[in-house]
């Protein structure tokens, strides 16, 4: 005997039952259980939510985190740089600070040289790129944000060009009203005298004050 009729002799008895379980099967598509009060699949409970219930939302305060973030990292730096480019203008060079680097590099604009990327004499600041330890990352920080205060906070800029170095960077000697913008940082406490040669590292010297 074929075995779809074994089945269907098997299952003569409860005939009538499969067939009323049949006659109420839906068959399933897509729009079968979309809401009509559902918005573009916003699930319905987020649906006229209250700014009260906004603010006791946990992940309200995390995108408020991320967008003080991102004006703090982005939106700032470069409002300020900004600034800087309109007050730093050497009448005798020609030259402008359009952008400060690091606490001892900037990118100036010197007409008839175009862009440059100048390293201020004088004196040292830790590394913002290449840190050895995080205190060092942290103070770089604070002497770049420094440096660019002394700048924001000038009437009167001196740039002086004194050769190279050997990353083709130009050597500049910074003033600001008249003071040398090194001595400027060596006695705030965000560098350290510099003349050229071996650089001691600053992630050994945070470790013997502490110690």
């Amino acid at each position: 005997m074929p075995r779809w009729r074994r089945r269907a002799s098997a299952c003569s008895g409860c005939e009538g039952a499969g067939a009323v379980s049949r006659r109420k099967v839906t068959r399933f598509y897509r729009g079968a259980r979309r809401h009509p009060k559902w918005d573009l699949g916003t699930p319905p409970d987020q649906q006229g939510r209250s700014l009260r219930d906004k603010i006791a939302d946990p992940r309200f305060y995390l995108k408020a985190v991320i967008v003080v973030c991102a004006v703090a990292l982005i939106a700032l730096p470069l409002t300020s740089d900004a600034f800087v480019t309109t007050k730093t203008q050497d009448d005798v060079t020609g030259c402008r600070i359009v952008h400060v680097t690091d606490g001892d590099t900037v990118r100036l604009y010197c007409s008839g040289r175009g862009f440059l990327s100048g390293r201020l004499t004088g004196f040292d600041a830790p590394e913002l790129f290449s840190p050895k330890c995080f205190s060092e990352f942290a103070m770089a920080l604070r002497a770049k944000w420094a440096l660019r205060w002394i700048l924001l906070t000038t009437e009167d800029i001196t740039v002086v060009r004194e050769g190279t170095d050997r990353y083709e960077r130009a050597l500049i000697f910074l003033a600001s009203d008249g003071v040398p913008v090194a001595r400027m940082m060596i006695e705030r406490g965000h560098a350290r005298a510099y003349d050229g040669g071996h650089r001691e590292g600053w992630c050994e010297a945070m470790t013997g004050k502490a110690a």
